[in-house]
């Protein structure tokens, strides 16, 4: 076993060690290289911890290789349109974009000539002059935003790109965001092109290639392996905590590793969860525990109807936090969060 932690629990960061999602992959980077590409836009939907980030960012690298792409990552608390522009211009290579010489762009979206004369060019016109250049090199245009929310800085972007794609402007869009996030941008009156946008759900890691990764990595037996990857629930956050968890304690006994492993569960992302959850959502989650529970227990132990209680469990499998094993029954989808819970 090698001297350097081959995990991390940085978000936003790809890991060294990586479970690819190769169908979700190749599913978007396939439809973003045809001709006629079923959609120019994707949503990837999924909890804290899931591995949205980690997706978009494996596609947006796999196509930044390719010289016929350009990749351009927005800030979702920025000026998105005029960042946009003002990217695309400084990424377009001489000869790509066609701009008059000494053009440049000013905060406010105007542009100041080297004759200091004043040219009201806004973000659109920058955008629509760069793709002039970028349509006879047949370069094509990937835009990602990481964790979008839905604000007017999002209403006046996402209506924009519309009008680019109904234009046969050569940009792509890849969003991640949590469920309630991207469920209000989808709903919102004005952006109702988004409701047929094909969306991704993150949801758990194969537990075969965690075992073989622990396996291989800490140079254990196949059983133990798979027994660490059982504690994950193949949530792609608690790959990484366990895996840095287990490397810095495998010396000192299990209680130490779970001791760790749990304080980065619940520094890292259970809290986030927790404080965003509604009080009812609450309850319900301190009656479950890592193992499944029938739906009519929780029922009667709340005083609540069984159409009741659907409504909540809907929202909360949506929201990544419980699934439904079988019929009739619930159990929590987030390893070690009964466990992690008790404390608040």
């Amino acid at each position: 076993m090698g001297k350097e932690n081959p995990f991390t629990i940085t978000f936003g960061k790809q890991p060294n060690r990586l479970i690819s999602r190769y169908e979700d992959t190749d599913r978007i980077i396939n439809d973003f290289n045809a001709q006629n590409p079923v959609s120019q836009v994707f949503m990837i939907e999924g909890i804290r911890g899931s591995g949205k980030t980690v997706l978009m960012t494996t596609i947006a690298k796999e196509l930044a290789a390719d010289n016929k792409w350009i990749v351009i990552n927005l800030n979702p608390t920025m000026d998105l349109l005029g960042n946009f522009a003002i990217r695309l211009q400084d990424m377009s290579k001489p000869g790509h974009v066609m701009l008059n010489k000494g053009f440049n762009v000013s905060a406010g979206g105007f542009g100041i000539g080297i004759d200091a004369e004043e040219r009201s060019t806004d973000y659109v016109g920058i955008i629509d002059k760069c793709f002039k250049g970028l349509f006879r090199k047949k370069i094509k245009v990937l835009l990602t935003i990481d964790e979008v929310v839905h604000d007017e800085n999002m209403k006046i972007f996402a209506s924009q790109f519309q009008i680019f794609v109904r234009q046969d402007y050569p940009v792509y869009l890849i969003m991640t965001g949590l469920f309630e996030n991207l469920s209000a941008i989808q709903n919102d009156p004005s952006l109702t092109f988004l409701l047929r946008t094909p969306k991704i759900t993150t949801g758990p890691l194969s537990l075969l290639q965690i075992t073989r990764q622990y396996k291989e990595i800490f140079d254990i037996e196949e059983d133990k392996a798979a027994g660490l990857a059982a504690m994950t629930k193949g949530y792609a956050f608690a790959f990484q905590a366990l895996g840095v968890s287990y490397w810095n304690n495998r010396n000192r006994g299990m209680n130490k590793i779970l001791d760790e492993y749990d304080s980065l569960l619940d520094d890292f992302v259970y809290r986030k969860i927790w404080t965003s959850l509604t009080k009812k959502e609450k309850e319900i989650l301190r009656l479950m525990s890592d193992e499944q529970i029938k739906t009519g227990d929780i029922c009667k132990k709340m005083s609540i109807s069984s159409g009741t209680f659907s409504r909540y469990r809907d929202g909360l499998i949506k929201k990544g936090i419980i699934n439904c094993p079988e019929y009739g029954y619930v159990a929590l989808a987030l390893p070690r969060f009964s466990e992690v819970i008790k404390s608040y």
